[in-house]
C-alpha cells in the first residue's frame, strides 16, 4: 500500500488520535519519519485502556504498523510500554519475531511518560524542539487504539464508530468497554454498576488533564475513561477553582520555591518554559519581560506543578494555560529561532513515579482492575457530536427521519480541508440533524 493510499483509506474511515486532541491520522502520516512508535503508556493514574487492547489485539496492532512502516518508509517500529504491562508484554513478546526492526521499549515508572514528547526522549534520546511536531526528529507517535482502528480501517474497510472507555473511581464495578460514538456518559457510568455515591463528580480523562463533565455528554472519537470521584476529592476541586481566585492566591503565595519548574516535564528536557519564572511575573504586574509570558506556549498542560509539586497548592498550570489560551486568541506568534534542547543532566532524580503521585492525589483506593469487556452495546439513542477531531467540522449529510446503519456516513467535508467524516455508531432514525450533532434513535 502506498503512502497516499493509506492516507486516503484513513481519512474514508475517519480515524483520528485515539486520544488527546484528535488529531486527523492520515495527516501524520509522513515518508520523514524513520521511526514509528507506538505509545502503550498509561499516562495518567487509574487508566487501563491501552495495555489491556494491546493484550488483546498485538498481532493486528503490530500487523498495522508494519504497514505504516512499508508506507511511510520507516526503518524502525518501537513498541513503547511499561515493565508492570504483563499482559501486554506477553502478547507482544508471542508475535514480536515474525516483524522485522521491531522492538520493545520500556518507559519508566513516571508522570508523564505517555506524553509524546516524553515518550521518544525515553525511547530514542531524541529531544522534540519547542513547538515542533515528532516528525522534526523522523518519528510519528500513535496510541495503541488508533493503530487498532487503522487495522480495522486498512483489512476491512471499517470507519470508526466506538470508542474503548475506561470507567473507574468511585464506582461498584469499574470496567472498560466498547462504547458506540454518541453514547452519554450517564450509560457508561451505569455499566460500571453505578456510583456508589450519593454526590460525585465526572472527569472525562484522567485526574492530571482530564475535564470536568455533564452526565449527559457524550462519547467520541477522543474519550479515552470517565473518571467518577466524591465532590471533595482534591482533583474535583482543582478543576472546579476560578481563575481569577487562583490568580488572586498566587499574587498572596507564591514564595518561588522552584518546585515548580524542578519538575517541569517538558523543561527538564530543555524546553523554556519556566512555570515560576511565569508565575512571578504575572503576579507582578511587571511587563518589562516578555518571556515568561511567550514561554507559555511550550507548556505541554501535564498539570505536575500544580497537582504534585507546589507546596503551596497554587496552579501554575491552569494560570499558563489561561495566558496561552489569550496569546493564541490575539494572534501572537510561537517564539521561534531557539537553542537547541539539552536535558537536565539531573533529570532522572527529579521524575514524579506514578505510585507517589496517585497516592499524592488521593486516589490509591480508585487503583483497582477494570477489565475489558467486549460485549455489544447498543444504546436507546446516541448524540452524535462534530467536534470529534481537530480540523474543519463536518456537515450533516443526513436529516430528520432518514434511516441509517452502523458505519454508514452521517457527516463529512470537502477533501481539501484537514477533517474527518463522522460515521454513524448505531443501526436507527434520525431524529434530529442540525450543524453540531445529530441524534440516532436505535430501531
Amino acid at each position: 500500500m502506498t503512502l497516499n493510499e493509506l492516507k486516503l483509506k484513513l481519512r474514508g474511515a475517519g480515524v483520528a488520535g485515539a486520544g488527546g486532541a484528535g488529531f486527523p491520522t492520515y495527516a501524520k502520516l509522513s515518508d520523514a519519519a524513520d521511526t514509528i512508535i507506538l505509545n502503550c503508556a498509561e499516562c495518567e493514574p487509574l487508566l487501563k485502556l491501552h495495555r489491556q487492547v494491546l493484550a488483546e489485539y498485538a498481532y493486528e496492532i503490530l500487523s498495522a504498523l508494519q504497514t505504516v512502516k512499508e508506507a511511510t518508509g520507516a526503518d524502525n517500529v518501537i513498541i513503547a510500554l511499561k515493565k508492570n504491562y504483563k499482559d501486554a508484554i506477553n502478547a507482544v513478546n508471542s508475535v514480536l519475531d515474525k516483524f522485522n526492526n521491531f522492538s520493545i521499549s520500556y518507559l519508566p515508572e513516571v508522570y508523564p511518560a505517555g506524553d509524546e514528547v516524553v515518550t521518544i526522549y525515553e525511547s530514542t534520546g531524541r529531544i522534540v524542539p519547542p513547538g515542533k511536531l515528532p516528525i522534526s526528529v523522523g518519528v510519528i507517535v500513535f496510541n495503541v487504539e488508533t493503530m487498532l482502528n487503522i487495522y480495522n480501517a486498512i483489512t476491512t474497510d471499517t470507519p470508526v464508530t466506538h470508542s474503548y472507555v475506561t470507567v473507574t473511581g468511585a464506582v461498584n464495578n469499574p470496567v472498560t468497554v466498547k462504547a458506540p460514538l454518541g453514547m452519554s456518559f450517564k450509560e457508561l457510568i451505569d455499566l460500571a454498576g453505578g456510583s456508589y455515591l450519593d454526590e460525585y463528580s465526572v472527569i472525562n480523562g484522567g485526574p492530571m488533564m482530564g475535564k470536568l463533565v455533564n452526565e449527559l455528554d457524550t462519547v467520541t472519537k477522543t474519550t479515552t475513561a470517565l473518571l467518577v470521584l466524591p465532590n471533595n476529592n482534591q482533583v474535583i476541586e482543582k478543576k472546579k477553582a476560578r481563575v481569577s481566585i487562583s490568580l488572586k492566591r498566587a499574587m498572596a503565595s507564591c514564595c518561588q520555591c522552584r518546585s515548580c519548574t524542578v519538575t517541569c516535564s517538558r523543561n527538564l528536557l530543555g524546553h523554556p518554559i519556566e512555570p515560576h519564572a511565569f508565575m512571578r511575573t504575572a503576579t507582578s504586574g511587571v511587563t518589562k519581560d516578555l518571556a515568561p509570558f511567550l514561554n507559555t506556549f511550550f507548556c505541554s498542560g501535564c498539570g505536575i506543578c500544580e497537582m504534585y509539586s507546589c507546596p503551596q497548592g497554587l496552579a501554575p498550570r491552569t494560570l499558563i494555560t489561561e495566558y496561552k489560551m489569550g496569546l493564541r486568541n490575539n494572534g501572537v506568534p510561537i517564539p521561534s529561532d531557539l537553542p537547541e534542547p539539552v536535558a537536565d543532566e539531573n533529570r532522572k532524580m527529579k521524575l514524579v513515579p506514578i505510585s507517589r503521585l496517585t497516592s499524592r492525589l488521593g486516589l490509591s483506593k480508585y487503583n483497582s482492575p477494570a477489565p475489558l469487556v467486549e460485549d455489544e452495546i447498543i444504546p436507546k439513542k446516541v448524540k452524535i457530536t462534530f467536534n470529534q477531531n481537530i480540523g474543519a467540522p463536518a456537515k450533516p449529510t443526513v436529516k430528520s427521519g432518514d434511516k441509517v446503519t452502523v458505519g454508514q456516513v452521517i457527516a463529512d467535508l470537502d477533501e481539501k480541508s484537514l477533517g474527518l467524516p463522522i460515521h454513524c455508531s448505531i443501526n436507527g432514525t434520525i431524529v434530529d440533524a442540525n450543524e453540531h450533532f445529530i441524534i440516532v434513535k436505535s430501531k
